[in-house]
């Protein structure tokens, strides 16, 4: 099944300068230097806009691109040094990701970047997504050089991996929601994919549904502010109980006295939800399952990079945000980098 719809976009080239309009950030190089932005040029903006305009046209024709490149899938080498492995979502989501993928390679040296100057990716269309990310996606491997790159958001994966993949040579890990271990699991045949608009909306999503619901009845919830209430949760600034509680009601589906008849699995679409776990838990209206993709995520990384090394990496770990904004909160961060400090 294609992961993009074919349609015509009458109003491509103004599209084509979004990239341009957005923050471009000062990438740390990794040494004692910063590293501008090559997108801050006339000469940047010019790439920048043909390849943006290449994917976009690749992207929009079905069938022509498969969902993962036999040539990347295929990528397994041992890694004799610590690996670089850069993690990206559009906020701070990524880190419950990040978080699994550090406990399963202790030895590899990680950047996070945050895409916060174009926050939340569940309110752009698929056209402007990729005019954003895969000349940002360009910018990042010339600074970072990774081994490998986990695109830590379900959003992000199902409109942009596909084009990613087309335009540069590193391996990409992407995010998809787990809907096929979900039904597997069920008893009462009654799921719930609980995602940002973007994600349940998509074909790439339905697609999963028919192929793997395996007779469960699903319910698609797009969500559409759960995910900034998590980043402000995160951040310190707080969420209500009442607001997070709207988020969720339409994925309890059934007889809420009948436990044999009502929803007892909920798929997290979306990587900022388990970072509210314990209030989902505390807010649901009765116990259910909460499927998380980040360790089968973790364990995709380490079948492509390899046995880890013997020893966690002394070079610690990165964290950009593309706003410039500084992340005051380091020791909040602290733990989902494996007990680094982020510089």
């Amino acid at each position: 099944h294609p992961l993009f719809e074919s349609r015509r976009i009458p109003t491509l080239k103004h599209k084509l300068n979004a990239y341009a309009a957005f923050p471009a950030p000062l990438f740390d190089s990794g040494g004692s230097e910063t590293q501008q932005n090559p997108g801050t040029s006339c000469r940047g903006k010019v790439r920048r806009t043909r390849m943006a305009e290449q994917c976009i046209a690749h992207a929009l024709k079905p069938a022509q691109l498969p969902p993962e490149s036999a040539n990347q899938i295929s990528y397994t080498r041992p890694v004799t040094v610590s690996p670089t492995i850069l993690v990206f979502d559009s906020g701070l989501g990524g880190l419950s990701v990040l978080r699994e993928v550090v406990r399963a390679r202790p030895d590899a040296h990680y950047v996070y970047v945050a895409d916060d100057a174009f926050f939340p990716y569940g309110h752009h269309t698929q056209e402007a997504l990729i005019v954003r990310v895969v000349p940002l996606m360009g910018d990042l491997i010339a600074a970072h050089r990774p081994d490998l790159i986990v695109i830590a958001c379900n959003t992000a994966s199902v409109q942009v991996l596909a084009p990613l993949r087309a335009a540069y040579s590193v391996p990409f890990v992407g995010t998809v929601p787990a809907i096929k271990p979900a039904c597997a699991q069920s008893k009462t045949k009654r799921v719930s994919v609980l995602g940002t608009k973007a994600t349940v909306q998509r074909e790439y999503t339905r697609a999963l549904i028919r192929d793997f619901a395996g007779g469960c009845e699903v319910t698609l919830v797009g969500a559409p502010e759960l995910a900034a209430l998590a980043e402000a949760a995160l951040s310190g600034a707080g969420a209500a109980d009442d607001a997070i509680a709207a988020e969720i009601a339409p994925c309890f589906v059934g007889d809420p006295a009948d436990p044999t008849d009502r929803t007892d699995t909920i798929v997290l679409a979306c990587t900022h939800f388990p970072l509210l776990l314990d209030r989902l838990t505390r807010l649901a209206p009765w116990p259910v399952a909460w499927i998380d993709p980040a360790p089968a995520i973790a364990r995709r990384v380490s079948d492509l990079l390899g046995p880890a090394g013997p020893t966690a990496d002394p070079a610690g770990a990165t964290m950009i945000f593309t706003s410039n904004k500084s992340h005051r909160l380091s020791e909040a961060f602290t733990p989902f980098f494996g007990g680094r400090v982020p510089a």
